[in-house]
């Protein structure tokens, strides 16, 4: 008898399946599993079902001045699986961020700032002192199974007077930690953009990679330039981090049009822009992209296997036997809606992506949209 057996989930790409789940891992799939379970759910095949969520950009280190969050409300409640913090904390607070993240019920990991103290002040990459490679490599190792990335934020304001200084040194310590995934953010310059690209290599991640800045992705013309044709052809990986102030419908729908697809989404999302918008959650972010021309599949993908192994997160993103039990129930609401921007700009849309619950290690929490659909109260 499998723990939890889901009955005809509908996948993006309109295929139907059941799901049996046992000891938190996936335990098999099929068209019609017919053995029994301890509980059961039938989507009828009215409702979608993927692998869970992934949210590979967000704040969520409670106890940070700056950025902040709960992971529960940007993660579980919203249809998201696992959220990753992108860069709070560095290693002198990488413990009292471990602890807290246990008392979530979702899955939660950190890109650790390559400067120690995280985001202390905004200034975190202005003192070449705060970056000590052997303190991060000590606090890596300490981590391995919560750490699964490192963070430099290449902005002007970050980096001060330093340059491309911060960037150099993230490299070595990718280099001296098992070639870790490095996130890069790119903001207003300097350093420029062409610089920064020139020192990334194949699955380094730049983030906020629609920007609207003057430091953004294309040329004036509407071109990609081509030190991100180069990079990109190198393997560099492309992530949206849509954040309050990074995220411009215009250069993405000018990208996408050329073929310059995201190859993840995610929110960059905290207390503040969750609130007040323009983020929400990695759902609206995600309705966002539908509205701009992706595919369901495509924005899918984007949240669930693509993020899983730009991470190297082996064991989640995808429908697998012996893959965790991480799972995403959820509609398309098909009403008119605006969607906004971070430089005020708009779109309207007619479909938006409704979490009816998250699935962690074959637990099930339905979100406040799942409450009222009778499959959860059956």
């Amino acid at each position: 008898m499998y723990d939890l057996l889901i009955k005809n989930g509908k996948l993006a790409n309109g295929h139907f399946v059941d799901i049996a789940i046992q000891a938190g891992k996936i335990a098999k799939i099929s068209t019609n599993i017919i053995e029994s379970a301890e509980k059961e759910i039938d989507l009828k095949g009215l409702h979608y079902i993927s692998a869970g969520w992934i949210d590979s950009h967000t704040h969520c280190y409670s106890a940070s001045p700056i950025y902040n969050d709960e992971p529960d409300l940007i993660g579980v409640t919203h249809g998201v699986t696992t959220v990753v913090d992108a860069g709070s904390v560095g290693a002198d607070d990488i413990d009292d961020f471990y602890q807290l993240t246990q008392k979530s019920s979702t899955n939660v990991y950190s890109i650790l700032n390559i400067s120690r103290i995280g985001l202390l002040r905004q200034d975190e990459l202005a003192d070449m002192s705060d970056i000590d490679l052997d303190i991060a490599k000590e606090t890596i190792n300490k981590h391995s199974d919560f750490v699964v990335g490192i963070k430099a934020r290449m902005s002007g304001s970050v980096v001060k007077e330093n340059g491309l200084k911060p960037l150099v040194k993230a490299k070595e310590m990718q280099a001296q930690n098992n070639h870790l995934p490095l996130m890069v953010h790119v903001g207003n310059n300097p350093p420029n953009l062409d610089d920064i690209a020139e020192l990334l290599t194949k699955g380094d991640i730049i983030t906020h990679c629609y920007n609207g800045k003057p430091n953004r992705i294309l040329t004036p013309e509407g071109e990609l330039k081509e030190s991100m044709k180069k990079a990109i052809k190198r393997g560099v990986i492309l992530d949206v981090g849509h954040g309050g102030a990074s995220f411009s419908f215009d250069v993405a729908e000018q990208a996408i049009k050329k073929g310059i697809y995201p190859d993840t989404i995610s929110s960059d999302i905290y207390c503040k822009n969750r609130i007040a918008g323009p983020v929400r959650s990695l759902a609206h972010i995600m309705s966002k992209f539908l509205t701009i021309g992706l595919s369901l599949e495509q924005v899918i993908n984007c949240v669930t296997i693509n993020a899983a192994n730009a991470l190297q997160m082996d064991a989640k993103g995808q429908l697998e036997v012996g893959k965790d039990a991480n799972l995403t129930i959820f509609n398309i609401h098909h009403e008119p809606c605006t969607f906004v921007d971070s430089e005020q700009g708009n779109r309207q849309g007619n479909e938006s992506f409704l979490p009816l619950a998250s699935i962690v290690a074959g637990q099930v929490i339905t979100t406040q949209h799942g409450e009222k659909t009778d499959v959860f109260n059956s």
